[in-house]
């Protein structure tokens, strides 16, 4: 047992140093696992105790103990032993005591060796998550540089702090191309304490990351003169982030934006070009919304419903496509900046409203040109789609998406909730009602 515990002792210092974990913790394991292997040996030889190992920490030396209790009278053999028999060898014992009795470990060697292996195995993994979960839990949302160590199908494996980290390919840029030992910089989204895969997971989608992106480059956000108040984005297309400064003499957009944009520029080009819209925040409602819609100017914002957030902006009619954005992005993004639910009308809309509402006449060029686009009108007599019939364009109608109108600023995935429309169809839908509206 001498090599084995030697080689054990040897391999115990040189685990610990190289995982970073605590010694005792790997001591521990290693006498957990000899004791593991000593009840099976024993048992072999029909000795059902209950059996203790201890590690010499200077040498490295095993020995192994059957815990026998002290009782006036035997029941167990294999687990009690006699007053009588215990005062023979330790004069001081008294009933009730616990004697460890040394074994014979001579014959343990091999069976002892591999237990121990397959114990230390586990206890080491164990221990090496619980520390990268005690390190990295606290450090969720903190934006780091990682290095680029393999990649698998769905995941990119990262290595940061010599603790591999997983970046979901849903999790990366659509313009991300990596090459093994690139440097990149992630946010930290999760630690999972029992997760199979790297248990810290990080994200280049993740809005926290454009905001400590911002901390970083633009010295009024890191000392508190100029505060983010919210950002969302739409990873790898486009994001808008809402600022306002605690200092009136400081421009908070100008401050992000930097000298000739060299700020921002730098953001966007580590986030693939991404489109960085910078908001100016306001505690009134109407501005912020109508700031949240840029680079639309908004004429008018009309708060329908307050306590619902419902509120209707109008804008010029040569602003209207800007307004709404393609495939509806900039309106949906100032929506969820602002948490406004957002209807983009153009001026002419609303004058067409007003006259209707009034009882006067429209001009006939006009009325032509009303009734060509009515919301009355069937979606099939406006947008020509393969895959698009009545069954489907009733089914739309139901959704609330019973026009092209409807459909401006829809997304693909609330289109897909639509039963018998699929991703593909969802597309080529709304790019038909992009197309209708000229975009």
């Amino acid at each position: 047992m001498a090599t084995v515990a030697t080689t054990f002792f040897d391999s115990v210092k040189m685990i610990a140093a190289e995982k970073g974990i605590n010694e005792e913790d790997v001591f521990a394991a290693v006498e957990e696992a000899l004791a593991k292997a000593a009840d099976k040996y024993f048992n072999a030889q029909d000795f059902y105790g209950n059996f203790q190992a201890q590690m010499d920490r200077e040498t490295g030396e095993f020995h192994v103990y059957a815990l026998k209790q002290v009782v006036a009278e035997v029941e167990e053999e294999d687990l009690e032993i006699s007053l009588t028999e215990a005062q023979q060898l330790n004069p001081d014992a008294a009933e009730g005591d616990t004697l460890w009795l040394p074994q014979d470990t001579s014959q343990l060697g091999r069976i002892a060796a591999q237990a121990a292996k397959q114990v230390l195995v586990q206890k080491v993994r164990e221990a090496e998550r619980e520390r990268i979960f005690t390190e990295f839990a606290d450090r969720i949302g903190e934006v780091l540089v990682a290095e680029v160590k393999r990649f698998e199908k769905s995941a990119i494996i990262l290595e940061i702090d010599r603790v591999e980290a997983m970046l979901r390919r849903s999790e990366a840029l659509r313009g991300d191309r990596f090459d093994k030992g690139q440097r990149i910089k992630v946010v930290i989204v999760s630690v999972d304490r029992s997760a199979k895969d790297p248990q810290v997971q990080v994200s280049r989608t993740d809005p926290r990351l454009l905001i400590k992106l911002f901390e970083n480059e633009v010295p009024e956000i890191h000392d508190g003169t100029v505060v983010i108040r919210n950002c969302v984005r739409e990873a790898g297309d486009r994001a808008k982030v809402a600022v306002h400064s605690l200092d009136p003499d400081v421009d908070p957009v100008g401050a992000c934006v930097g000298l000739k944009g060299s700020r921002v520029q730098a953001i966007i080009r580590e986030l693939k070009n991404e489109k960085i819209d910078i908001v100016r925040y306001s505690d009134d409602s109407a501005q912020f919304i109508a700031n949240a819609l840029n680079p639309a100017k908004a004429l008018r914002v009309n708060l329908v419903d307050p306590e619902g957030r419902r509120v209707e902006v109008v804008v010029d009619d040569e602003q209207l496509s800007v307004a709404i954005g393609k495939r509806g992005q900039n309106v949906r993004l100032a929506a969820k900046l602002t948490g406004w639910n957002i209807d983009v009308r153009s001026e002419s809309d609303k004058r067409r409203e007003a006259e209707a509402a009034m009882g006067l006449a429209l001009p006939q060029p006009v009325a032509e040109a009303a009734e060509e686009e009515a919301p009355a009108s069937s979606l099939l007599d406006i947008i020509q789609v393969d895959g698009l019939d009545a069954s489907l364009a009733e089914r739309l109608a139901a959704a609330g998406y019973p026009d092209a109108k409807s459909l401006y600023t829809v997304t693909a995935e609330q289109l897909m909730q639509v039963e018998g429309l699929d991703q593909d169809l969802a597309f080529r839908l709304i790019d038909a009602v992009q197309a209708h509206f000229g975009e």
